[in-house]
């Protein structure tokens, strides 16, 4: 007896290209393994035989490779309609067994995968008689109704690890086999598989242009299903210094050095080439889609992102300044905390979405350079040149032609769009009062409560990508993003980071505490600015955020290596003034990466403090998930590095079918705003903190702060 095969099963309706994807399949895999094929319609017996032909599958062929040992069945004669000769199929590394049932339901527990593939039905027809001649053709509905009757009490497409849609073009066996790579079942089998996509080159050149990036955006990736755009909107005017005409104190060195850093770097990607991969992952299971084949991974999304980030894939080119190497590039949303301490809620958006680029511009604010980087792949030189040609126009744009909000369609509603919130006043400082009454019983020291406006417009009429290089006018910040996947669009003017990894590991946190609107004139501009820096109330928020920061970051830093290097340091933005901390640390050497990310998601400053106690009173309170609001947006770097900002300031726009008698598309905008609470709160100051806050966003819409 041979040690146990990983057995593959190839499912799909007839004419499918099963059979194909299967020898392909079976073909690429030989590169290193020892491969054997099994094929269903070799045991069916007879044209009315899917049942029968399903279990002899399963106790005679099945049932011993499954143990490594030989199958030894009964062929089907098709041309005599009769059992035919005795048969034996030998065990072997991988076994692919493809056919009509390969996976049903009573062969599933002996599988270590299952690939359902899928073609429209026209096609398959035709494929099936073209490959079977005349002697198909008078048994195709027979055959075909025996099919749907068995998968309306099996569903294997929804049970299957991997989907691939095959059009028989040739793309659908590497996509299969990429997609194979990332089930964890499979992983200690395709160890040759895996070493090849770790072991990648990376091409990068420097070009000497500043291009315009909405230009640049629109040009590379306007049309591009999913794309991000990480967006350093504030580079030519560092944050750390006041406006024009404020005659407040410059800040300290150390803060207009760390809002220099922090505005440096613009990052442009699509999830389009050879290396391209999309993922979503909601309550558990994660989805990620490579080419034609989609692949479904079940687990913990931070377990998955251990599996594909973490580990140095390749190094920093030579003379590239920058942390991002190409990679994962996304958002996380809050309820991604059932992970890590919280409790199990489910959101209408995902729990996180991400594109892995193999190509991406990065453009250096600090020098007037873009970076062109690009995976060596066959479309590589390709894609080079188009984007050299790109960045070349984009240097030197006509003004943008994006004309005001009211005219450009952003405010499709006559006098702006309409939002609707959770909470009422009344019932948001009700909110507070509860939140302050946990704080009295000793339950929480800060909970940061929120809540979340919405509105419904004409899927036609939302126009995310105007609507964020709006907002980017209006509040430029250094962690400002726009990101596209499919029907979700999130539009960020973020100025918080929330973790940042090197790839030489050094960490670093900057929350963020305390708010003040930007005042109409120097002199109220400076008082709002020194009444946030004296501010008690405001530097205790802050100071305990900083402490629970030192505590995440601490998991899996090197003893000693926490320092807080900025506390309380003021910073302008366009529309508001912020107490800003620095936490460093230095990661532990060989940590897992995504659980240090894991260790300090959600961002404390969305929760309060301590986090964990506090997010659960966050739960009874809230009466709602907050979806992506609240979590994180950045990129999992190639080399190890990673950059998140806190989810604030974002508007997130849904696009979907039209409901009840209107079959018209319709976008659904949310807008989640909040703020610390404490023991001191007073609630007609916090819920007018949660308007300010809402401002930048909401003004750009024309809309008004709801008052339901």
């Amino acid at each position: 007896m041979t040690p146990a095969p990983v057995i593959i099963a190839i499912d799909g309706r007839s004419g499918a290209g099963k059979t194909t994807l299967a020898i392909e399949l079976a073909a690429l895999l030989r590169n290193h393994h020892k491969v054997a094929l099994f094929h269903l319609e070799d045991i069916y017996p007879g044209w009315n035989g899917l049942t029968a032909g399903i279990e002899r599958y399963v106790s005679t062929v099945l049932t011993p490779l499954s143990r490594g040992d030989h199958a030894r069945w009964i062929s089907w004669d098709w041309a005599n309609h009769y059992d035919g000769d005795a048969r034996v199929t030998a065990p072997a590394e991988i076994v692919i067994v493809e056919g009509v049932g390969a996976a049903a339901r009573e062969a599933r527990p002996l599988l270590s995968a299952v690939i359902w593939a899928d073609s429209p039905a026209s096609v398959r027809r035709v494929r099936a008689l073209q490959r079977d001649g005349g002697t198909y053709e008078p048994f195709w509905d027979q055959w075909a109704a025996q099919e749907e009757e068995w998968l309306a009490g099996d569903d294997v497409p929804y049970e299957a690890d991997i989907r691939v849609l095959n059009k028989a073009d040739g793309s659908a066996p590497p996509d299969v086999l990429q997609a194979l790579t990332y089930l964890p079942a499979l992983g200690p089998v395709l160890i040759p598989e895996l070493a090849a996509r770790r072991g990648l080159r990376l091409r990068a050149e420097r070009l000497e242009y500043r291009p315009d990036a909405p230009t640049l955006f629109r040009t590379l990736y306007g049309n591009s299903e999913n794309a991000v755009w990480l967006d350093s909107s504030n580079a030519s005017a560092v944050t750390a210094e006041p406006s024009p005409g404020d005659t407040a104190p410059l800040p300290a060195e150390a803060a207009l050095s760390a809002a220099r850093e922090r505005s440096r770097f613009s990052i442009l990607a699509d999830d389009a080439g050879t290396y391209g991969q999309a993922v979503t992952h909601r309550s558990g299971e994660s989805l990620m889609t490579a080419g034609s084949a989609t692949s479904r991974v079940r687990g913990p999304f931070f377990r998955w992102l251990d599996t594909v980030w973490g580990r140095r894939a390749l190094r920093t080119p030579d003379g590239y300044p920058g942390d991002f190497t190409l990679g994962w590039l996304g958002c996380l949303g809050y309820e991604l905390k059932r992970e890590t301490g919280g409790t199990d809620v489910a959101a209408p958006t995902p729990d996180a979405a991400l594109i892995f680029a193999g190509r991406a511009v990065v453009l250096d604010h600090a020098d007037g350079t873009a970076w062109l980087l690009a995976l060596e792949a066959p479309d590589a030189d390709e894609w080079l040149e188009a984007a050299r040609t790109a960045v070349a126009a984009a240097t030197a744009p006509a003004p943008d032609p994006m004309p005001t909000p009211v005219s450009s369609g952003i405010t499709p509603v006559s006098g702006g769009i309409s939002f609707s919130s959770r909470d009422t006043e009344d019932a948001y400082k009700s909110k507070i009062a509860a939140a302050q009454h946990e704080i009295h019983e000793g339950n929480s020291y800060e909970v940061c409560l929120t809540t979340t406006m919405t509105a419904r417009v004409p899927a036609a009429e939302a126009a995310p990508l105007p609507i964020y290089l709006a907002l980017r006018r209006k509040n430029p910040a250094p962690f400002a993003s726009y990101l596209r996947f499919g029907g979700l669009s999130v539009a960020s003017t973020s100025p918080e980071r929330f973790l940042k990894i090197t790839s030489d590991g050094g960490m670093r946190a900057e929350p963020i505490k305390g708010t003040r609107r930007r005042g109409a004139d120097p002199e109220s501009d400076r008082q709002l600015r020194e009444d946030l820096a004296g501010s008690l109330k405001d530097r205790a928020e802050n100071i305990m955020i900083v402490d629970l920061l030192r505590n995440d970051l601490s998991h899996f830093a090197e003893p000693g290596t926490v320092t807080v290097s900025r506390l309380c340091e003021i910073e302008s933005y366009a529309t508001v003034h912020q107490m800003v901390s620095t936490i460093d640390a230095q990661l532990l050497p060989g940590s897992p990466r995504a659980e240090a990310v894991a260790a300090c998601f959600p961002a404390g400053s969305m929760t309060g403090a301590p986090k964990i106690s506090t997010m659960a009173i966050l739960d009874r309170l809230e009466d709602g998930p907050r979806g992506l609001y609240s979590g994180a947006i950045g990129y999992f770097s190639l080399n190890g590095a990673t950059d998140l900002a806190v989810a604030i300031r974002t508007l997130v726009t849904t696009t979907g079918p039209g409901n009840g008698s209107n079959t018209e598309p319709t976008a659904v905008l949310a807008l989640g705003v909040g703020g610390a609470i404490t023991a001191d709160s007073v609630p007609e100051e916090e819920y007018d903190e949660i308007r300010v806050k809402a401002h930048g966003v909401l003004s750009t819409l024309g809309a008004e702060f709801p008052t339901n």
